[in-house]
C-alpha cells in the first residue's frame, strides 16, 4: 500500500481513512474490506477478477460509467 492513494490515512484499527481516485482496489479492499459492499452497489462486479485489483478506482470507475466522485463521496463517508 503506498500512502500518497490514501487521505488522512488512520490505522487499520477502526479509525476513518479516506481514499482518491489513485487508490487502487486491490489496496482499498485490503484496508477496508467494508466498503466492497458500496463497490458492488454502484455496479463495480468484478472486484473478485484478479485484473481489477491493480485498477485504480479512477479507471474502474471509467471502465463502468460511474462518476469517480460519487464513489469516492461514499466510500468516504464516515460511519
Amino acid at each position: 500500500m503506498t500512502e500518497k492513494n490514501f487521505i488522512n490515512i488512520k490505522d487499520k484499527g477502526g479509525k476513518h481513512m479516506k481514499f482518491n481516485k489513485d487508490t487502487q482496489i486491490g489496496e482499498l479492499l485490503e484496508a477496508a474490506p467494508e466498503k466492497a459492499e458500496i463497490l458492488l452497489e454502484m455496479g463495480m462486479h468484478c472486484l473478485g477478477c484478479p485484473a481489477s485489483q491493480m485498477e485504480t478506482l479512477e479507471e474502474a470507475c471509467e471502465v463502468h460509467g460511474i462518476d469517480v466522485n460519487e464513489v469516492l463521496e461514499k466510500i468516504n463517508k464516515e460511519d
